[in-house]
């Protein structure tokens, strides 16, 4: 089902339905009575969020000289060259091609889907608001290597609803690739609402503007394994329980999920959810373990390896790049049709969930022990217990569903994509340092 491709490793490369378990009948009136409660209140925690952080959220600056331009804090857009540049990107160039709105496109994931969608004929438009969570020269970078491959990133944000509005006037989309999130688990403790702004309210906006064109598009978008939470069956399933997350990310993306089935539901919208594990390859995170171990072991500091109770292993199920975006370009693929118009549902729509994972944990430390011989230096480890702030003791994917449905199967071991990626970071930083000097 899926095509072949093969890629240079310091460029982006491309690459049922679910079916909730039915919980036991219970009896007892009084935990009933109990449970309806606990919903209320945290449906009501949760609504109030979405008001916060989505409504109450900042609103347009005033209108510039120019009508057809419009801003959002300082993004700027619209006017006639603009809308030719976002026609001229999203254009469909091969007989079966999709044209493809990108969220996050200047991401990890984002430039490597959006790069694999161009190179094959289909339309691309990006959309990022390349914010400061991690240096923001890396997503410049990528940007200009999308910009070499012909796809234009529109600079905005997904809660910019007049923004959105317009994107899909001048662009009649076929399909939603949405990866434009707040990740990372540990930086909740620091700045929760960003969680909420992204996850949830930016989630809301894109769907609403997607249930309101015509036609709607089918859309694709990333959830994450985090969902399973403090799940302790293994391998993970999308069967599997997800109300026990260990972090306000992995809550956000279960929120997601949510909201995602509700406007299926409702509004007919065709939403396929992908739930990726541990992904990592060249263009990848700053503040991923393997991108920042790598720093840190070619600058001699030490590293912090975690370790669970009782001296127990922390293991990943680390996903090569390249795999991640075959199961994205495959979910984009099968997508059925939205059943909707004008905001109407006219019947039932696709809803799917996938676990895109590679099903062979390997324990950090092993991870460490790999980077240590691909970049000829020792680290300096510092094995410390693993903090309750979010991080979960392992992570393992049941992929048979995407395997059987997608026609999924990953194929890079961990020793042969760090490789890559270790060739990518040397070249990337080397001639960072001499464009410095």
């Amino acid at each position: 089902m899926l095509k072949h491709m093969s890629y240079l490793d310091n460029i982006p490369s491309a690459p049922g339905k679910f079916k909730m378990d039915k919980s036991p009948y219970v009896h007892n009136k009084l935990r009933w009575h109990s449970s309806l409660m606990k919903l209320t209140f945290w449906s009501f925690i949760f609504l109030a969020l979405i008001f916060i952080f989505f409504y109450r959220s900042p609103s347009p600056n005033p209108l510039p000289q120019d009508p057809s331009r419009r801003s959002l804090g300082t993004y700027n857009w619209g006017g006639p060259a603009w809308e030719k540049r976002v026609r001229s990107s999203a254009r469909i160039r091969s007989h079966d091609g999709i044209s493809v709105l990108v969220t996050g496109a200047a991401g990890f994931v984002g430039t490597h889907v959006s790069t694999a969608l161009k190179r094959r004929g289909d339309g691309v438009l990006g959309l990022d608001n390349f914010n400061d969570y991690y240096d923001p020269s890396l997503k410049r970078a990528r940007q200009a290597l999308l910009d070499r491959s012909g796809v234009f990133i529109v600079e905005g944000d997904i809660n910019d609803s007049t923004l959105l509005s317009k994107l899909f006037e001048v662009v009649a989309f076929t399909h939603v690739m949405h990866l434009a999130a707040q990740a990372g688990v540990r930086y909740a403790l620091e700045n929760p609402g960003s969680y909420v702004h992204s996850n949830i309210a930016g989630l809301v906006s894109l769907l609403e503007a997607c249930k309101s064109a015509n036609p709607q598009p089918a859309i694709v978008w990333a959830s994450s394994s985090s969902v399973y939470g403090l799940n302790s069956k293994v391998p993970f399933s999308e069967k599997d329980r997800t109300d026990q997350p260990a972090s306000l990310y992995a809550a956000t993306k279960k929120a997601g999920e949510e909201i995602a089935h509700t406007y299926n539901h409702i509004y007919g919208l065709s939403l396929t959810a992908l739930r990726f594990f541990t992904v990592y390859g060249p263009w990848g995170r700053p503040d991923m373990a393997y991108f920042f171990f790598t720093r840190d072991i070619l600058k001699g500091k030490t590293i912090s390896i975690f370790e669970a109770a009782n001296h127990g292993t922390v293991a990943r199920d680390f996903t090569y790049i390249d795999d991640i975006v075959k199961g994205c370009l495959a979910a984009l693929d099968t997508a059925e049709k939205s059943t909707g118009s004008g905001g109407k549902k006219k019947g039932p729509a696709q809803f799917r969930i996938y676990n895109l994972g590679n099903t062979s944990p390997v324990p950090v430390s092993d991870l460490v022990s790999i980077l240590e011989r691909l970049l000829k230096v020792n680290a300096k480890r510092k094995v410390i217990k693993l903090p309750q702030n979010g991080d979960v003791r392992f992570t393992h994917a049941n992929i048979s569903l995407a395997q059987r449905e997608l026609g999924y199967k990953p194929s890079t071991d961990l020793q042969t994509g760090l490789k890559k990626f270790v060739r990518w970071y040397l070249s990337y930083y080397s001639g960072e340092k001499k464009a410095a000097g």
